[in-house]
């Protein structure tokens, strides 16, 4: 069965991205225009994840957002805050709200997938991650490939977390880059390449292996 995602904006070229984007990747997505249709639908359907934007007509995304978490019917449906690019604050703000993530316009549809795919998978299990053979134990911070438990450095355990989380989805270079290394990182782009490859070797005896898609990310399959 299709995960269904809400998203609320009242820009409708935005609505229609979600829409194409959303679709495109399996799930079943359904927009609105403000709080009082989200609410409304909310009544009869409760999705696996919430896209609010923060910048609405009538109730604003923090009015809808408190709201959501105020109420027991809504309050563990994870939701990713939107805004425009470079307002700190209203990420800030978001999150200490309770929003489980945030993303800033203008936005890749491969960065919206991965936040979407990994906010997902904490909400199904937020102890144990796996792909294939590939085991992740959050708890413990250990990783097992063929019941073999590895030794990784604290970069490569974030980047194989990263991408077993999205798997088998593209995760881009620079959700990679923000992820693990930070938003702040102006370091060489080399480091990453290096990181990859010395994940590579470390699960080179699992059934599943890192691809790469030139210029844009990495995915395992």
């Amino acid at each position: 069965m299709k995960k269904c995602i809400f998203a609320v904006d009242d820009e409708e070229n935005i609505r229609e991205l979600y829409g194409v984007a959303l679709n495109s990747a399996g799930f079943d997505c359904r927009c609105f225009v403000d709080g009082d249709s989200l609410f409304a639908a909310l009544e009869t359907k409760k999705p696996a994840l919430i896209i609010l934007d923060i910048m609405l007509d009538g109730y604003d995304g923090y009015t809808i957002l408190q709201k959501l978490k105020e109420s027991p019917a809504t309050r563990n449906i994870p939701v990713i805050m939107v805004s425009a690019k470079g307002e700190e604050l209203s990420k800030v703000k978001g999150l200490d709200m309770g929003a489980d993530d945030y993303i800033a316009k203008p936005f890749g549809v491969l960065e919206l997938i991965a936040r979407i795919n990994a906010n997902l998978r904490r909400t199904d299990d937020r102890t144990a991650l796996a792909y294939s053979d590939i085991s992740i134990d959050e708890n413990k911070h250990t990783v097992t490939v063929a019941n073999e438990t590895l030794t990784l450095t604290l970069k490569e355990y974030e980047l194989l977390k990263l991408l077993v989380t999205n798997a088998p989805n593209i995760v881009s270079r620079d959700i990679i880059i923000n992820t693990v290394w930070g938003e702040d990182y102006f370091g060489e782009t080399r480091t990453l390449d290096i990181h990859i490859a010395s994940v590579r070797k470390a699960i080179s005896d699992s059934k599943a292996a890192i691809n790469t898609v030139r210029g844009v990310g990495y995915f395992l399959k």
